[in-house]
């Protein structure tokens, strides 16, 4: 029998329930919607969770979608998921959790007696390091990005490679191979030994069909390569960056991109024109150094020093 929260399955079975994670402030308890698919074989354990930023929804549709397909008893292991874990962020279509102003994906690994984000934290925290395999679904908030995957852990970890493989095989297109900020689940889950990545699926208002599609995609190449389902993932070459350059605005205005996601810039080439509202150029900025169109705000007005986009650089494929 493996259990998550009340979710409990035998062999060949599936079970929903929820992950408690405190109470409200009327005493109701807390909990994350989450799910135990349990195979009919043995085999290694995959953690999944989606909405650590609660605005991020792109991998809450992967969890729509991929759980409904799962059979167990055509599965070899065990699937856990946490369908929502910034719960209070999520109700309220917020980015930071409410109750305590705080960026989930800073909290980790937590601490199961501290602020609402740091318990929230604890608790699938420890669900994760349960699993042979973390995947912690998110997206860039609501700009515009491309399908990527993030490894955090740094180059130099001793878990590098078995992370950028496991980034491979999800198989976005792109790679961010960078080592992140302290409190990132794909920084902590590899301290504790656990290959960790974070498909960053697109980005967007509510969610976009495309990058879902893209995340079950994923979800399904990394459960054949790695056994749990009979049949073949083939990963692709992936074009990986290890930077980014970010660009601010020299002046107020709209925005105007000269180059579309997703691709290549030299040094020297135009990436974006500020206007004033009457459409008279104010401002051109090119690329400082060649790389990948990656990621743009989403709105066309902008202040002075504003971000405007980043670009991908020291860029390769593997």
């Amino acid at each position: 029998m493996t259990t998550l929260g009340t979710a409990s399955a035998a062999p060949g079975e599936i079970d929903t329930g929820r992950l408690a994670v405190g109470e409200s402030r009327d005493g109701a308890t807390v909990g994350l919607p989450c799910a135990v698919v349990n195979g009919a074989d043995d085999g290694k354990t995959l953690y999944m969770q989606a909405a650590s930023d609660g605005d991020e929804l792109n991998g809450v549709g992967v969890v729509n979608r991929v759980v409904p397909r799962l059979d167990p008893a055509e599965l070899s292991g065990t699937v856990l998921v946490v369908g929502i874990v910034n719960y209070h962020a999520f109700q309220i279509a917020e980015h930071r959790n409410p109750l305590d102003d705080t960026k989930m994906n800073r909290a980790y690994p937590g601490d199961e007696n501290g602020t609402s984000s740091e318990r929230i934290a604890a608790a699938t925290f420890a669900a994760a390091t349960r699993a042979d395999l973390i995947l912690d679904l998110h997206q860039g908030s609501t700009s515009r990005m491309i399908d990527e995957v993030r490894v955090r852990c740094g180059r130099r970890h001793r878990l590098h490679e078995e992370c950028l493989r496991l980034a491979k095989v999800f198989g976005c297109g792109h790679v961010l191979d960078q080592k992140g900020p302290e409190g990132q689940l794909a920084r902590a889950g590899p301290d504790e030994g656990v290959p960790t990545i974070d498909p960053e699926l697109g980005g967007c208002v509510g969610w976009d069909e495309d990058s879902i599609r893209a995340g079950v995609d994923g979800v399904f190449n990394v459960l054949y390569e790695y056994g749990f389902l009979d049949g073949a993932a083939t990963p692709e070459s992936q074009t990986r960056a290890k930077g980014f350059d970010q660009y601010g605005s020299p002046a107020g205005g709209l925005v105007r991109f000269q180059v579309d996601l997703g691709e290549r810039v030299a040094a020297g080439d135009p990436l974006f024109e500020i206007t004033d509202v009457f459409g008279e150029l104010k401002s051109r900025v090119t690329a400082k150094s060649s790389g990948v169109f990656w990621r743009t705000r989403r709105l066309p007005q902008v202040a002075t020093g504003e971000y405007v986009c980043s670009v991908g650089t020291n860029v390769d494929t593997y």
